[in-house]
């Protein structure tokens, strides 16, 4: 409950600040100024939209199938919200602590894919049934090379749990880490703390995989260049072209959600998760003095400040993208995913399990 409690309230703040926030990063990008009207610097023009949203009516197609047309926001949102219950925000707080936290996620995020098909056919419109089909068959066929790129950390760290993956990136981990995985040097990261004992760096064979989930996880929140659900040229809107209103919100809320819960999975995986990125390098102990001890109040906001910052990041590197690169043709979208990606997430599963065996 802890987890419900303190995950709904920061989602909705987060996607706020995430969608002013893009609309000044796109205007950036494009050598504009974005919004500056409502507010100081446009700050406010993301709340009067959501509240243009909240009074706006409630419009179902009569021809639609009303029960699964309405349900179906509801199913995306709790398919991607029910995915932060395993989230480790700190180093005392697991959230649901469970020991198969990771295989939980690859079931979790997959769901949302039933919700979006709902709404799509539901809708009755061939709009909103063609934009559902291109999800479907991309976010699965997506999920391929990211489930391959997760294993390749769980081969790594030889557990499920993503706090203990967590603590093995870290000053508190109590087995040896060292730099680059080669013991012949004799560098143990455990004292040193810091980036140098972030997954990427103990194990380099991670760095093609953290570049693979990245462009996995824009095609799994359905963010350009790989938008062709929602392809406004072609499709109007894609598979959520009926919605109005607040159901629409709840949709454009998942899939800011996604953007977040993905974010956190890449920190959590590759980047250290709630550790500090600050080593001890001679007198000055940064990584314990931005860690906190164990069990300490310190420990819990600098665990919760390092983790949400490095998915803040991950998230404006995700928009830079967005408004940088040009949307994908289908085939070329599915030739990615079954010719480049799929293959070199399978050679990295092996190089990692390799790698493994090296470093007993």
């Amino acid at each position: 409950m802890s987890t419900f409690f303190f995950f709904l309230p920061f989602l909705l703040l987060y996607t706020v600040w995430a969608v002013y926030a893009e609309r000044k990063v796109s205007a950036f990008i494009q050598d504009r100024t974005g919004p500056m009207e409502t507010g100081k610097y446009g700050m406010l023009q993301t709340v009067a939209d959501l509240l243009k949203l909240l009074m706006k009516e409630d419009i179902v197609p009569t021809a639609s199938d009303r029960w699964y047309f309405k349900a179906a926001p509801v199913l995306i949102f709790t398919a991607v919200f029910a995915g932060f219950a395993v989230v480790p925000l700190t180093l005392g707080w697991a959230g649901s602590g469970t020991e198969v936290g990771v295989f939980y996620l690859m079931a979790i995020i997959s769901l949302d894919v039933v919700g979006i098909l709902m709404a799509g056919w539901s809708a009755n419109s061939k709009y909103t049934l063609l934009g559902a089909f291109r999800s479907v068959a991309q976010m699965i066929s997506y999920e391929v090379p990211l489930a391959s790129c997760i294993v390749c950390v769980v081969i790594i760290c030889q557990s499920l749990d993503l706090q203990a993956i967590s603590y093995q990136q870290g000053i508190f981990s109590t087995s040896p880490n060292y730099l680059f995985g080669i013991k012949a040097w004799g560098i143990s990261t455990n004292e040193l703390g810091g980036f140098l004992t972030w997954n990427i760096l103990r194990a380099p064979v991670l760095i093609p995989v953290f570049l693979i989930f990245f462009i996995c996880a824009l095609a799994e929140s359905n963010r350009a260049p790989f938008d062709l659900p929602e392809a406004e040229a072609e499709l109007v809107g894609g598979f959520h072209t009926e919605y109005s209103g607040f159901r629409w919100a709840m949709v454009m809320l998942s899939e800011y959600g996604m953007m977040l819960l993905l974010s956190f999975l890449m920190s959590i995986l590759f980047l250290g998760s709630w550790n500090t990125p600050l080593p001890n390098i001679g007198s000055m102990k940064l990584a314990l003095w931005t860690s906190g001890t164990a069990g300490s109040v310190a420990s819990f906001f600098w665990g919760a400040f390092w983790l949400i910052g490095k998915s803040l990041l991950l998230i404006i590197v995700m928009m830079w993208v967005r408004w940088t690169y040009p949307r994908l043709r289908v085939d070329q979208l599915m030739s990615l995913c079954w010719k480049y990606l799929t293959p070199a997430a399978i050679l990295l599963f092996f190089l990692s399990a390799l790698w493994r065996l090296w470093m007993i």
